[in-house]
């Protein structure tokens, strides 16, 4: 999908008149559950928020939005092609398949979404993954409370294999911002960095070896995710390639869930064919109370929650607000949709 900068004709009952125009939020709760404020979209318009917005009310809240703004609320063709008066959509995340993008093209409707604001509390949330599994922090602490240190004979307690990841190597399949702010990461922790990129990347960092998808999978002593998901993906990490993976390795996916096997992972987990998994998402988000991975052995699971530090919901927040000031002045910007609008 094209994005960037570009300039439009505006269509329709254009311009809007600062003050006047009606912006909606669908689902603002997640990106700010009340720790930070909406003032620079107030500012632009009439601004009108929802924490969530089932689907039958979306006709009714959204049916006068000029500019309407979603997270994770679907906006399919049906819904874009009732809402008379829409004229932008913003998505409030990187991913953008809650928006049928054809059908807002057709209207002329530009979709943006929020490139990077996520990179560095993702990247941290992989080495919080990493380090859990292979430091075992909160089952020694838990240990340390349940009086199992305090009755050693000895100074130290461990129960559970401690793993240095220095000299290891660490496998990447992703190279986007992300993928290279982990890459660094890895490396400051003395790791040999082997990645790989659908399309060869423009530049590559120093320290970072490019390779096969195979090998990256076969050699990694920790696999990280970090691809858009695409038809072409769709686990992508499957049978096949677990049963690949070295009997040590640890997986981590930070990406999207259903980049990952989800019968598949929790197969090998209980086969001993991988050692762990760190998981920040999932296929179905929120899992039903029986997943298959609740019970995997070794399988960490966090509730999507790699995205949402204060700093990256503020920095999130803060280009939702360059997003709809762009598009009133006429050259919109971050449109995923360039090459679809009518």
């Amino acid at each position: 999908m094209a994005t960037g900068f570009f300039r439009i004709a505006p269509r329709g009952p254009f311009p809007f008149h600062s003050g006047h125009v009606k912006i909606v939020i669908l689902d603002a709760y997640t990106a700010n559950p009340g720790d930070l404020d909406w003032d620079g979209l107030a500012a632009l318009g009439q601004l009108q928020m929802h924490d969530r917005t089932p689907a039958d009310l979306m006709a009714k809240r959204a049916a006068d939005a000029e500019i309407l703004l979603t997270n994770k609320t679907v906006l399919n063709a049906n819904t874009i092609e009732r809402l008379a008066k829409l004229r932008y959509i913003g998505v409030l995340a990187t991913g953008y398949n809650v928006v049928d993008l054809a059908a807002a093209g057709a209207r002329g409707v530009p979709v943006t979404n929020i490139p990077s604001y996520s990179t560095p509390a993702v990247a941290q949330m992989v080495f919080a993954h990493v380090l859990h599994l292979t430091q075992h922090v909160a089952a020694h602490a838990e240990k340390v409370r349940s009086g199992d240190w305090a009755s050693c004979p000895d100074f130290c307690f461990w129960n559970q294999p401690l793993t240095e990841l220095s000299g290891r190597t660490f496998g990447i399949i992703g190279l986007g911002q992300i993928g290279r702010e982990v890459a660094q990461i890895a490396r400051a922790f003395g790791m040999r960095v082997i990645a790989h990129n659908p399309r060869p990347p423009r530049t590559l960092p120093d320290g970072i070896e490019l390779a096969g998808l195979g090998e990256v999978i076969a050699e990694s002593d920790v696999l990280s995710l970090h691809c858009p998901l695409t038809g072409a993906n769709h686990h992508l990490v499957n049978a096949k390639r677990l049963s690949q993976m070295k009997p040590s390795a640890l997986l981590i996916n930070t990406a999207r869930g259903p980049l990952v096997d989800t019968l598949a992972l929790a197969k090998a987990l209980h086969d001993g064919e991988i050692a762990g998994a760190g998981l920040d998402v999932m296929e179905t988000e929120p899992p039903p109370a029986d997943h298959p991975l609740y019970t995997a052995p070794n399988c960490h699971i966090t509730p999507h929650i790699g995205w949402a530090t204060q700093a990256a919901r503020r920095r999130l927040i803060g280009v939702a607000v360059h997003n709809v000031k762009a598009f009133l002045a006429g050259h919109p910007q971050n449109v995923v949709n360039a090459d679809q609008l009518a």
